[in-house]
């Protein structure tokens, strides 16, 4: 019997985390769908084309030891799909391509923590 592994290079999870985004001028509040720590998928309410530039910011639930406490990671990234959906609104992919490497290792080790050892 053959297992079906995803193949990608960055992993990815499906977890709902708080999202910031800025495009043309719009602030968008909405939450991720599923992250890696190159990109994201996520919904909102207007619709923006494949391929504009797009400021994310997103808050990532730290636990160190006994304190929790939230780390925010900000980046810039382009609208990869856009799909229309049926009940109103967008889901959005954002490939994170202006993200700096401390930043995309906190995302990276956020990820990990849920993957399976």
């Amino acid at each position: 019997m053959i297992q079906n592994k995803e193949r990608r290079l960055h992993p990815r999870i499906d977890q709902e985390l708080p999202l910031k985004l800025q495009v043309n001028g719009y602030d968008f509040k909405t939450t991720t769908e599923n992250v890696s720590c190159v990109g994201t998928y996520c919904h909102i309410d207007k619709y923006v084309p494949p391929f504009t530039k797009i400021y994310v910011k997103m808050r990532l639930p730290v636990r160190s030891g006994r304190l929790n406490r939230d780390s925010d990671v900000q980046c810039k990234g382009v609208i990869v799909r856009t799909e229309d959906l049926d009940a109103g609104g967008y889901k959005v992919a954002i490939f994170f391509n202006d993200i700096k490497d401390d930043q995309k290792q906190r995302i990276a080790r956020y990820v990990n923590q849920f993957l399976p050892k």
